[in-house]
């Protein structure tokens, strides 16, 4: 119903040079195998014909296209009444249209042509008059030669010849006549808007270039001394500056050309009057155009009354293709009727059509704008300020409180883990506290401004890795850790910045489903091989005493030796604390050295870490079960993970079994006394060092940028029906500007964190509450607020003087979290449904949608690629090469790109389509069931329910 047509808007399929050089191939299938340009050979496509006709090189001036200004004029001529033609739109660009009443031009849009009006188009160009080279000096000889040439398909009579030709003739009515009255003399040299028109004839015959004071010539050409036309109302004269928009002509480009689309109603004709023409050279038709260059092309649609909007329509068609980049090199290069005809057809090819009532026609597209420095960051705030006050009003739920507890439980370890094991790699200089500071600052700023705050912050093992190898370096060259890290910081906060300018962020659209489910299941992996890790490294510290005997278990007595006398105690119950308090030595065959042997603290941490798992699991499963009210069953659904940590909390505080706990420093002050919070960039190092640094800052930009996006697209899925928009400039602006206040505070960087974000979406899930008996709820959607992310970071800022109550939590508990909420995280990834394709009989196979559309070889090719690349990100993140792991991150993009080779769009359309599963499996079965109803009431076949 509506053709869009989108200019310049498909470059990737639809750019070609300009000035003669070879056209860019259209697709795979398409060769260019023209000899010399002279001899077309046979094509089968429109697209192949047009192809071979831009390839061409004949080194002919004339045919070298140029920028076109395009007007359309229209007229309705009644028996008795006087008319003119009266300017209706005109494109540069984009379309503009007289507004009604004539006062004022429309804003440029996007045209939008119907479907029907190109086909008549053509059908226009195939029978009627295509002109092409003509040689003519004025409107008059134009109107005689087309309809010397009209005559050729059918008698026209004299009478109706010089009515026609009159109406040709009638004086043209600009929109802006009236307003520029009384405008003053002209500014800008009209040699420059007609220097390409006199370029092909800048040079005389002897080759020698006129005077450039002749230029103004071409606005004042001489009345020609053919008969009857003396007393035409209009003729070729000088140029009346008066009537001349001079904003407008600024706009046009230098060198620019006119092509004129004439449409209008003749009562007396009985058939239409179709005409193409192409005039060589160019020529300046005094009043035609708006403004004062030369015309080039003319279309001149004359026909019966009654058909005026369908005229207006195909003029619109023909002035709209004449600004197609494709079509417009089509005109300047046609050799005859039959290269147009390919040029519509190849147009047509590339237009997208509506069905009715999918559309507005009347809506206009507004023209792609060029998007200026920190433009999308602009567009991100204006995206997601109208919903910021409903960011906290949405978070008033129990569903909230639930989630925070979950999530800051979770958050804490890593964090303080992360803490420790970079303090001790940088000897105390970045630590557990300033790692609980950095993440707390961070996360508060993030959740406050952030364009997506549903994504949680946290640390990455590259950065670990990156900060490992900068200590080293800096101690073998007898540099300052903290000020190099410093300037690599705000070099980094300056490259992310730059990024968020240019709108990168954009790029993000190359980031498809195959890259995202290959980042997300490493991490996933990662979260649930690290958890199994530490659960097996606590039997370094509790090993199994396997040589136990258990008649001697109890049988242990603490030995105190003073100045003056020894004492022996050998009384069960005393506390080996009071050994410990009276340095006193463990003595007996139940002892170790730290105390009465305890062999079941490692077996109690494996008992917490998978009760911890199974009873998450448990309560989250619990909403769909047979019992008690629904409203009874929510709550554990929602508080599940918060409900296992206190309930293990208090099993282990009353068993009394002395597993590791939860460490959180308890006082706020930097770790080391021999720097402060504040870290000079320069310090000790030499003043280079601040230049030279902007190095490794890149590799760290890379890293920043890919974690940050490639987890941002990943919350922003279309499945997750989040309505308030995403903000990937917004959220990569945030994170730059905090990871250089952290790197002048001295503090760790912390970006996106995927399983902490996957975990965080997933506990803020909506479904409906109201469905018929036994059908499932409907999934609605995330609760979208900002509160959850500044209470999570909030209360761990908090932490420090919170010690007392988090010293009870048991760290396999936290494991067990970990484990959780990376197996939990790995539902919904497609790579996972096909690994276990693999060794499944196809008979057992899910009712998967790309099982339907690409053959399981074609599946299993897939997924061996995108295990292989998980296999070598795992490889490169566990070995000392880690440095680099954003770098192959990076090149999971190009490896996608080269499945294109690989297989089929229609094949990765279903593999790598980022459209939810189940959606489309619905609208599938759906369009069957439509179908199969269609041909039971073809087959008149009566279904009728079977009862009893």
């Amino acid at each position: 119903y509506i053709g869009v047509h989108v200019p310049l808007g498909r470059r990737s399929h639809r750019r070609h040079r300009h000035h003669g050089h070879r056209h860019r191939k259209r697709s795979k299938e398409r060769d260019s195998t023209a000899d010399d340009g002279r001899e077309s050979p046979s094509h089968n496509t429109p697209a192949q014909r047009v192809q071979f006709l831009l390839g061409t090189e004949d080194g002919d001036e004339e045919h070298i296209p140029h920028a076109l200004f395009t007007e359309l004029d229209e007229i309705c001529l009644r028996e008795g009444e006087d008319a003119e033609w009266k300017e209706t739109a005109r494109w540069l660009k984009f379309e503009e249209d007289v507004e009604d009443g004539g006062e004022r031009w429309s804003k440029p849009y996007v045209a939008t042509l119907s479907l029907h009006s190109l086909f008549e188009l053509r059908s226009c160009i195939m029978n009627g008059t295509v002109m092409l080279d003509m040689r003519a000096n004025s409107l008059e000889e134009i109107a005689d030669m087309v309809l010397d040439q009209h005559e050729v398909s059918g008698p026209v009579g004299q009478d109706a010849r010089k009515r026609i030709r009159e109406a040709l003739l009638k004086q043209h009515h600009h929109q802006n006549h009236k307003k520029l009255a009384n405008r003053i003399p002209i500014v800008r040299s009209f040699a420059d808007i007609g220097k390409k028109q006199s370029e092909p004839h800048s040079m005389d015959k002897n080759g020698e270039k006129n005077d450039p004071n002749t230029h103004q010539n071409h606005f004042a050409l001489k009345p020609t001394n053919n008969e009857g036309k003396q007393d035409v109302s209009r003729e070729n004269s000088a140029v009346d500056f008066s009537k001349i928009d001079l904003h407008f002509m600024k706009k046009i480009p230098p060198g620019a050309e006119a092509s004129n689309v004439l449409v209008g109603e003749l009562e007396f004709l009985d058939r239409p009057v179709v005409a193409f023409i192409r005039l060589a050279p160019a020529v300046l038709l005094n009043g035609l155009a708006e403004v004062p260059i030369t015309t080039r092309f003319l279309f001149i649609l004359l026909g019966p009354l009654g058909k005026g909007p369908q005229y207006h329509e195909i003029g619109r068609s023909i002035a709209t293709l004449m600004t197609d980049e494709i079509f417009h090199d089509v005109a300047y290069k046609a050799k005859d009727r039959n290269d147009l005809v390919a040029g519509i057809d190849e147009f047509l090819d590339q237009v997208t059509v509506l069905p009715p009532g999918e559309w507005d026609p009347s809506i206009r597209i507004e023209p792609p704008k060029n998007v200026p420095i920190f433009g999308g960051l602009v567009l991100d705030i204006k995206r997601k300020a109208p919903h910021y006050l409903s960011d906290y009003t949405d978070a008033i739920s129990l569903q909230c409180l639930a989630s925070f507890l979950f999530l800051y439980c979770a958050c804490m370890s890593p964090v303080i883990t992360f803490g420790g094991l970079l303090g001790e790699a940088t000897e105390g200089r970045v630590s557990a506290i300033e790692s609980l500071f950095g993440a707390s600052m961070t996360g508060i700023a993030y959740s406050l401004f952030a364009g997506q705050p549903l994504t949680i912050l946290g640390s990455t093992g590259p950065v670990l890795v990156f900060e490992k190898i900068l200590f080293k370096f800096c101690k073998d060259y007898g540099l300052s850790y903290l000020s190099l890290r410093a300037c690599i910081g705000l070099w980094t906060a300056f490259f992310c910045l730059l990024l968020v300018a240019t709108d990168a962020s954009s790029l993000v659209c190359y980031i498809t489903r195959f890259t995202e489910e290959a980042f997300a299941a490493l991490i996933c992996i990662i979260f649930i091989y690290e958890a199994l890790e530490k659960l097996l490294h606590l039997g370094v510290h509790y090993p199994i005493n396997k040589h136990n005997n258990l008649q001697k278990l109890t049988q242990y007595s603490m030995s105190v030796e003073t100045n003056c006398e020894e004492w022996i105690l050998s009384v069960m119950p005393v506390a080996p604390r009071g050994c410990e308090m009276l340095h006193g030595e463990f003595e007996g065959s139940a002892c170790g050295p730290h105390g009465p042997y305890i062999p079941d603290v490692l077996f109690w941490c494996v008992v917490l870490f998978f009760s911890t798992v199974f009873m998450s699991a448990f309560l989250k499963e619990f909403k769909t079960s047979r019992y008690f009210p629904t409203k009874a069953r929510i709550t554990p659904y929602d508080f599940a993970v918060f409900i296992t940590i206190l309930t293990m909390v208090l099993v282990d505080y009353a068993l009394g079994i002395p597993s590791p706990k939860l460490q959180v420093p308890s006082k706020f002050k930097p770790t080391r006394d021999d720097r402060g919070w504040l870290i000079n960039p320069v310090g000790p190092n030499p003043w280079w060092t601040t230049i030279i640094t902007f190095l490794p800052a890149l590799l760290c930009t890379i890293l920043i940028f890919m974690d940050q996006q490639i987890t941002a697209v990943i919350i922003n899925r279309k499945e997750h029906k989040l309505k308030k928009g995403c903000g990937y400039h917004l959220d990569l602006f945030v994170v730059g500007v905090m990871l250089g206040v952290c790197s002048v505070m001295g503090l760790p960087w912390f970006v996106a964190a995927t399983v902490l974000s996957i975990s965080h979406v997933n506990s803020l899930k909506l479904e409906s509450e109201c469905s018929a008996p036994g059908e499932q709820p409907k999934f609605l959607g995330i609760r979208e607020q900002r509160f959850t992310g500044l209470m999570i970071f909030t209360l761990m800022g908090c932490s420090v003087f919170m010690t007392s109550v988090l010293k009870f939590i048991p760290m396999p508990v936290l494991y067990g979290v970990f484990l959780y909420m990376g197996a939990s995280s790995l539902r919904g990834i497609q790579f996972f449904d096909r690994l276990k394709l693999f060794s499944m009989p196809a008979k057992h196979q899910p009712d998967f949608i790309y099982l339907r559309h690409v053959p399981l070889r074609k599946v299993h090719l897939f997924t061996i690629v995108q295990l292989s690349c998980l296999v070598l990100l795992w490889v490169i993140k566990t070995s000392k090469a880690a440095i680099v792991f954003p770098m192959m991150v990076l090149a999971l993009v190009f490896i996608r790109k080269l499945l294109d080779f690989m297989f089929t769009k229609r094949e990765l359309s279903w593999l790598d389509d980022l459209m939810p599963e189940w959606k489309k499996k619905k609208l599938e079965d759906a369009e069957q069931e439509e179908e199969h109803s269609i041909i039971a009431e073809e087959e008149g076949i009566v279904q009728v329910p079977l009862e009893g």
